[in-house]
C-alpha cells in the first residue's frame, strides 16, 4: 500500500510499505476518507521543524473502519470515525488522567506521521492501523461531513486546550491570541474562545488573510506590529517567535493564564522571568492531549457554536496528497530563503489543505 513520506524540505511523495493489518484483538484498520495538512506538517515541509527524510508524514484524519479485532466493542466496520493523531491506550495512569499525548504504553509522544518512535506510520496512507481501537476511535456524528469536520480531528483539539479549560475556570475572561506560525490553531483558538463566551477576543497577526479568517469567527483583528495597551486574562502564543512571545507575556494580566501552542525550536528562548514571577503567571507549553478533547470539541460543533470549516480549505484528490503537502503557500516559503522572509511568504494566500478519498 502507499504511505505519504517526507523526502526532505519541500519534497513529499508516496512510497510503498507493507499493508496495514490487525496485530491484536484490540486493534482496528481504518481507510482514510479525509486527511488534513496540519500546521505542524507545514513546519516539517518548510524545514522549520525537524523530521528525518524517509519519515511518514500526515496525522490529521477522519476515516472508515474496515476491520476490527475480536475484542473491539466501541466501533464496527463501516463506521466513520475520527482517528486521533496520538497513540493512547486509554488504561495507563496518564491516559486515565487525560494525559493521552503521553501514554505510558507506547514510546513517549508516539503518533502518526510526526517522526516519533513506535513505527505507527502515517494517517495519509491507503490503510491505517489503530492499535487501541476502543480507546482512540470516536464515531463522527451522524450526517457530519468528514471534509467539513477535518479541522475538528486535530487542530481544533490543540486550540481547545489553550482556551476552553481557562474559560471554564474564568467565565467571560478576555482572550488574546498571537497568531502566526501555528496558523490554523491560532485562528481556531480565537473562534473557540468567541463560541465559549469570552468577553473579548483579540487576534494579533501580521498577515491580512489570517486576520480576515479570525474576524469571520468574531474575533477582533489587530495588525502587527503594534503595542498592546491592554492586559488579558487568557493569552495564547500561536506565533512561535521569541519577540512576540515576550510581547504576549507582557500583555498577560497578573495571575493570568498563558499557553504556547507552538514549538520554539531554539535550544534556549529568553523569558522575562522576573516580570512573570511578580505577576504570578501560569505558563503552559507542550503538545496537546488530543484524545481527551475530541468529545467536547464535537459537542461545540454540534451545538452550532464553532464551525471548523470556516477556515478556507483547498481540496485535493487523495492521490494528489504529495501536491497538497507542498502546495504553493508552502513551496513559496521553502524557496524564500531566510526564515523571517519565509514566514511572511507563507502567509500570502494562506489556506488549509485537505485530501479526500473518492
Amino acid at each position: 500500500m502507499r504511505q505519504l513520506t517526507f523526502a526532505g524540505p519541500g519534497k513529499v511523495e508516496w512510497r510503498e510499505v507493507p499493508d496495514a493489518r490487525l496485530r491484536s484483538a484490540v486493534e482496528a484498520v481504518v481507510r482514510p476518507l479525509a486527511v488534513g495538512r496540519c500546521d505542524l506538517d507545514v513546519g516539517f515541509v518548510r524545514g522549520a521543524a525537524p523530521l528525518p527524510p524517509g519519515s511518514p508524514i500526515g496525522h490529521e484524519m477522519i476515516g472508515e473502519v474496515v476491520d476490527v479485532g475480536d475484542a473491539v466493542r466501541g466501533v464496527r466496520p463501516g463506521q466513520t470515525v475520527i482517528v486521533p493523531s496520538q497513540i493512547s491506550c486509554g488504561t495507563c495512569r496518564n491516559c486515565r488522567r487525560g494525559f493521552t499525548g503521553r501514554c505510558l504504553s507506547v514510546p513517549l509522544g508516539a503518533g502518526y506521521g510526526m517522526g516519533r518512535d513506535g513505527d505507527f506510520g502515517s494517517a495519509a496512507a491507503d490503510l491505517v492501523r489503530v492499535p487501541f481501537a476502543d480507546a482512540m476511535l470516536v464515531p463522527l456524528p451522524a450526517g457530519a461531513d468528514p471534509v467539513a469536520m477535518i479541522g475538528a480531528a486535530d487542530m481544533a483539539l490543540d486550540a481547545w486546550r489553550a482556551v476552553a479549560p481557562q474559560l471554564r475556570a474564568r467565565p467571560g475572561a478576555s482572550v488574546l491570541v498571537m497568531g502566526g506560525l501555528a496558523a490554523v490553531i491560532g485562528i481556531y483558538a480565537a473562534g473557540i474562545a468567541v463560541a465559549l463566551g469570552a468577553s473579548r477576543v483579540d487576534y494579533v497577526d501580521d498577515d491580512a488573510a489570517r486576520l480576515a479568517q479570525a474576524a469571520r469567527y468574531g474575533a477582533n483583528p489587530i495588525r502587527r506590529p503594534t503595542e498592546l495597551a491592554d492586559l488579558y486574562e487568557i493569552v495564547v502564543d500561536a506565533d512561535g517567535q521569541a519577540d512576540t512571545l515576550v510581547q504576549a507575556i507582557r500583555a498577560t494580566e497578573p495571575e493570568g493564564l498563558f499557553t504556547s501552542v507552538t514549538i520554539h525550536m531554539r535550544p534556549l528562548t529568553g523569558l522575562p522571568l522576573v516580570e512573570m514571577y511578580f505577576k504570578g503567571l501560569s505558563f503552559h507549553t507542550g503538545r496537546a492531549n488530543v484524545r481527551a478533547n475530541v468529545e467536547p470539541v464535537l459537542g461545540l460543533c454540534a451545538h452550532g457554536g464553532f464551525d471548523p470549516a470556516r477556515v478556507e480549505t483547498k481540496l485535493f484528490a487523495f492521490d494528489d496528497a504529495p501536491e497538497a503537502w507542498v502546495d504553493d503557500a508552502v513551496r513559496v516559503a521553502v524557496e524564500a530563503g531566510p526564515r523571517g522572509v519565509a514566514r511572511r511568504a507563507f502567509g500570502e494566500g494562506f489556506a488549509d489543505a485537505c485530501c479526500v478519498h473518492p
